[in-house]
């Protein structure tokens, strides 16, 4: 059975899409790697804990679909579908894939325990994972290349994101379910 969207999903969807733009101004550039340090990681962990499946998803749509319109969301402010198909695009398709995973996973049990490993699984081994195959594809560097410097750099940082995230999602789901 199909269900229709309605106006609280797309204000979501379009909420967290913003904050995943806006994060991409917390930029971080890494002189070893093409792929800098962003907030945009956390936002995607904060979509799939928050937000329903198809909320979560539509949220980080939204996001590729304003920057490859040209609106300068991507990390630095960077814009174009260029972008996407470029050095970080699996990082950014991850998110999109990740977010949902982490909402389908978060979908009946939002305890910190499962949050937390929602947010290892989804949005950091399953970010991670396309961005170092897209990565180490686009540079031809080779996938263990791709690892070093693509991934393991921001691991530590993700992991304090994904505690983060969890802290942030707990408030906000106990907020959303007084409304």
């Amino acid at each position: 059975m199909r269900k229709k969207l309605n106006i609280r999903d797309i204000i979501y969807s379009a909420l967290l899409a913003a904050i995943t733009s806006v994060l991409g101004y917390v930029v971080i550039p890494l002189p070893f790697s093409p792929i800098p340090i962003t907030g945009q990681s956390l936002a995607v962990m904060i979509a799939g804990c928050v937000l329903t499946p198809i909320q979560a998803g539509l949220s980080m749509l939204i996001f590729l679909f304003m920057g490859c319109a040209g609106l300068p969301v991507f990390s630095g402010g960077r814009a174009g579908l260029g972008i996407v198909v470029g050095k970080s695009g699996g990082y950014l398709i991850g998110y999109l894939i990740g977010a949902v995973i982490i909402s389908v996973l978060t979908r009946k049990n939002k305890s910190m325990i499962n949050m937390f490993l929602s947010c290892l699984l989804g949005g950091i081994v399953v970010v991670h994972f396309l961005g170092i195959a897209w990565l180490g594809f686009i540079t031809q560097i080779g996938i263990k290349k791709a690892f070093v410097i693509g991934s393991l750099p921001f691991l530590p940082g993700d992991l304090l994101k994904s505690i983060a995230a969890i802290s942030i999602s707990v408030r906000l789901n106990k907020e959303l379910k007084r409304h």
